[in-house]
C-alpha cells in the first residue's frame, strides 16, 4: 500500500510522535508509511 502526505493515517503518526505518544521507530512499518511520516516530520522541523 502506498501511502501520501495527505493520507489520514499518515497525519495521525505525524500528529503522534509530534506530542511525544510515539517515537518514530513505532510507526508500523507497512508499505511506505513509516517513510512518509518522518519525511513530513523532517519537512516540518
Amino acid at each position: 500500500m502506498n501511502f501520501t502526505e495527505d493520507n489520514a493515517l499518515v497525519q495521525t503518526w505525524v500528529r503522534v510522535v509530534k506530542n511525544g505518544q510515539y517515537e518514530k521507530e513505532q510507526v508500523p512499518n507497512i508499505g511506505n508509511l513509516r517513510d512518509i511520516v518522518n519525511s513530513v516530520l523532517e519537512a516540518k522541523a
